[in-house]
């Protein structure tokens, strides 16, 4: 399309000198309207005023471009007129045409999960619900901003590839959208025959593990011995049972496959290409804005590739539309034919932005030879508003908050955090048929709950429950398997925190093993027999085990090297309904056979004596016969050690059958009582925190109210007589109506004596003063007999304003008695009781 691109250059260099005054003048001119199509102006009402102005119409050089846009679009037609028009000018949301470049807007936000191309992708493809285009042959007609993609959250394939653009544009991605062609299930989003990556068992990792170096110096290992015939027999049927597994696998994918696509091939689609030298990307990738996921720009799932764009340039393929080796340098204008025929593009950008790196004279050159360059029509700004992406919106994450996909007979349930009472965020259930009705197993994903439960999985088939925890929750715990429907076996898992350096307990009717690590005792195995009516779990557990529950122990320990092999125990056993106890020792170097010691404990083990030590109750072989036998006296310790060792081992069996016990009730109560912990740096925690602050506030606020009511009631010291009985009888309404009255005249007399004292207190110091002044009045000087005028004053004003107290007082209180009188009448609580 050679001719296409002279011609644009033609056109731009002849108006160049015009376009330089247009451009010059853009932003005195009056901006252009463009028509809209007149069913969608039907459709616009007065809430389209509320979109900016570059919403609702064209400036001159946006106009200019759908000029050049329309030319180019015409040329391309007429060339090729085999292919499929170009998506270039979409109608917006307010029923005007704008150039696709134009409606990318690189945003950045303040969420570290987008600030890569992962957490783009994930939050595009789950916060929007697909729109399938129709018919799926055609281009779309029309290209909203991504704000209101955003809002409606319902979007087509060619919406989703603009969000995600702009987004990796923001984060400095070398982004770009592709309009082309893909597989039926692609486009429209059906993955009900893809495995479910969550069922996936197979580890994908791209490190491989490095090989050891192998020291020419080193000693090297015996030759492992093996039959050359028998390994190729066991690899003959390895690789015949490979081969009958893939061919079922095939026969039934084959009888799963579905009829063919007559629309193979045709299916419109649009995805982003991201390309390599920016953020550390090594190689070309395609990003499907639907899933989210990665493909190489080779995979089948993509039929075809017509065009690309980003926000400075739009790209036509020029190539054979078979995506196998294309190529996909853009700059190049054999592949590539552009709309803007010498516009900036990223490349050239990030090009420039090494070249200021150099030295200042190379930069002076660059700007000199850039400076005689003839000025280019340039892509205007977009005309879409700043992307906003809230928390709140990132944190709900799908539609309604929830979301359902089906695989290949499985289905994945996801939940926004908080929406569901339980903590579940992520619910894997898979199916034995493709029609989702027989299920094998429930996978279940939480957070935030109190007790720490992480993932739930329950086996349909063999009815097996595991539970997973996190660490800091009671007990240690990190795993706990059980069956609901029977109580043979429990399995737990502990972190190492565990008080007794537990990692693992089995538990089962009569048994119970523990595996340890890290122990300073060298103990690993401890594995306990008891009789069958023994339950270690349960709703009723006994109180505890004692020596006639138990019928063995079995404790295995780490090697000591701090001892010698035939005085350090490998293996101790506690045989107790036999009354035995025996040893078996670590294996000394050289050797094949341990040295074993078995003891037999008298009828009154706790009263044993050195005298009473027979040495028939020991036994052994000795591996090295010319080590000198054990002394009497030494077994005879010996044995005490040991029976002492079995009483504390009693007694942790105990606390381990106890602490199962515990646990498996502490599990009934937490799953009958489940709590979330809400964290305050999250949209939901925080409006749970104001309301629960909101409800506390209310709460005292009612709480005050009641208070002041209650200082407000007459009777409620009264009622505190009567422990606040309610309703009240006629006779303790009676006994309240006379007690209130008798102490409302009791406080009333009482205030009139102490007005009345405290007048008669101080008629009896003026009087003193004035019987002094009469005895010195020859002999006081002029100072004391100013002082004796001042103290008169005084006392006569405080006497003349208890004589007016008191007389208030005793014209007020007939008045007070009477209207407690009425108000203990009036109330509802006496009232009926005082009419009768």
């Amino acid at each position: 399309m050679e001719s296409v691109a002279e011609s644009l250059g033609e056109e731009q260099e002849v108006g160049s000198g015009e376009t330089l005054k247009e451009e010059e003048e853009d932003d005195e001119e009056e901006p252009q309207h463009v028509s809209a199509p007149e069913e969608l102006l039907l459709k616009l009402n007065s809430t389209d005023l509320l979109y900016p102005e570059s919403y609702r119409i064209n400036y001159p050089n946006e106009s200019r471009l759908l000029d050049i846009a329309n030319n180019f679009q015409r040329q391309y037609s007429h060339l090729h007129p085999n292919r499929k028009p170009l998506l270039l000018c979409p109608t917006n949301e307010c029923g005007v045409k704008k150039f696709v470049s134009t409606t990318l807007r690189p945003s950045t936000t303040d969420h570290p999960e987008l600030f890569s191309w992962p957490g783009c992708a994930s939050f595009v493809a789950d916060f929007l619900s697909l729109e399938p285009l129709e018919p799926p042959v055609n281009l779309p007609s029309f290209l909203f901003s991504s704000n209101l993609v955003l809002q409606s959250q319902r979007a087509t394939s060619l919406d989703f590839s603009m969000l995600l653009c702009s987004l990796l544009l923001g984060v400095n991605y070398d982004a770009y959208c592709v309009s082309g062609y893909a597989v039926r299930e692609m486009c429209l989003l059906d993955q009900s025959r893809l495995q479910c990556p969550l069922l996936d068992t197979q580890v994908k990792s791209g490190v491989h593990e490095q090989e050891p170096h192998e020291n020419k110096y080193s000693v090297k290992p015996p030759k492992e011995l093996k039959s050359q015939f028998l390994m190729q027999q066991e690899e003959k049927k390895k690789q015949d049972e490979e081969a009958a597994l893939l061919l079922k696998q095939k026969l039934q994918e084959e009888s799963e496959r579905r009829p063919a696509d007559p629309l193979h091939g045709l299916r419109v689609h649009f995805w982003v290409l991201v390309l390599s030298g920016s953020r550390s990307v090594t190689e070309n990738f395609f990003i499907d804005p639907l899933t989210g996921k990665r493909y190489a720009t080779d995979d089948d799932h993509f039929l075809g590739v017509e065009s690309a764009w980003n926000n400075f340039n739009y790209y036509v393929n020029m190539q054979n539309c078979s995506h196998a080796d294309m190529v996909y340098d853009l700059e190049d204008l054999k592949t590539w034919e552009p709309v803007l025929y010498r516009a900036t593009s990223k490349k050239q950008l990030m090009r420039d932005v090494l070249k200021r790196t150099k030295i200042m004279s190379k930069v002076i050159n660059d700007q000199e030879e850039e400076e005689e360059k003839p000025r280019v029509f340039e892509m205007p700004r977009s005309w879409a508003s700043y992307i906003n992406i809230s928390k709140e919106a990132l944190e709900s994450r799908w539609p309604g908050r929830q979301n359902v996909t089906h695989y290949r007979r499985a289905k994945l349930e996801q939940f926004a955090p908080y929406l569901k009472s339980d903590g579940l965020v992520q619910r894997l259930t898979a199916y034995q048929d493709l029609d989702y009705t027989d299920e094998v197993s429930v996978k279940e994903w939480y957070q935030h709950r109190n007790d720490n439960l992480e993932e739930m999985e329950v086996n349909k088939v063999n009815s097996v429950t595991t539970e997973r925890f996190t660490r800091g929750r009671a007990f240690h715990i990190l795993l706990h398997r059980f069956s609901p429907r029977s109580d043979e076996e429990r399995e737990m898992l502990f972190s190492s925190s565990h008080r007794d350096y537990l990692v693992r307990r089995l538990v089962s009717p009569g048994e119970m093993t523990e595996t340890f690590e890290g122990r300073s005792d060298f103990l690993f195995y401890r594995h306990v027999v008891a009789q069958r009516r023994v339950q270690f779990s349960g709703p009723h557990p006994a109180e505890g085990l004692n020596f006639r529950m138990l019928e063995k122990v079995v404790e295995r320990f780490h090697r000591n090297r701090s001892k010698p092999a035939n005085a350090d125990v490998a293996e101790r056993v506690f045989l107790l309904a036999d009354r035995q106890i025996e040893l078996t020792y670590h294996l000394e170097d050289n050797r094949i056979i341990p040295s074993k010691r078995s003891f037999i404990k008298p009828e009154e083990a706790t009263e044993i004596k050195a005298e009473d030590f027979r040495a028939q109750l020991v036994s052994g072989f000795q591996v090295d016969p010319f080590e000198k036998p054990l002394q009497s006296l030494t077994l005879y310790k010996m044995l005490l050690d040991l029976m002492k060792d079995e009483n504390e081992v009693i007694l942790q069996i105990n606390m381990s059958w106890k602490e199962a016990s515990k646990l498996l009730d502490c599990r009934v109560e937490e799953k009958r009582d489940v709590r979330l912990s809400f964290s305050p740096w999250t949209t939901t925690g925080a409006a749970k925190a104001l309301s629960h602050r909101q409800e506390m506030e209310r709460q005292a606020e009612e709480d005050q109210k009641r208070l002041q009511k209650r200082k407000k009631d007459i009777l409620a010291p009264l009622l505190i007589r009567l422990d606040n009985a309610e309703p009240l009888s006629a006779k303790d309404a009676k006994q309240l109506y006379h007690d209130c009255l008798a102490e409302c005249k009791q406080r009333l007399v009482e205030k009139a004596n102490l007005i009345q004292k405290h007048y008669d207190k101080e008629t009896q110091a003026l009087q003193r003063k004035q019987q002094w002044y009469q005895e010195n009045q020859l002999t006081i000087v002029l100072k004391d007999k100013a002082e004796y005028q001042n103290f008169c004053s005084e006392k006569t004003l405080r006497i003349r304003v208890a004589k007016k107290r008191l007389s208030m007082h005793m014209e007020a209180a007939p008045l007070e008695f009477q209207n407690l009188d009425q108000r203990l009448k009036s109330d509802p609580r006496l009232a009926p009781h005082l009419l009768e």
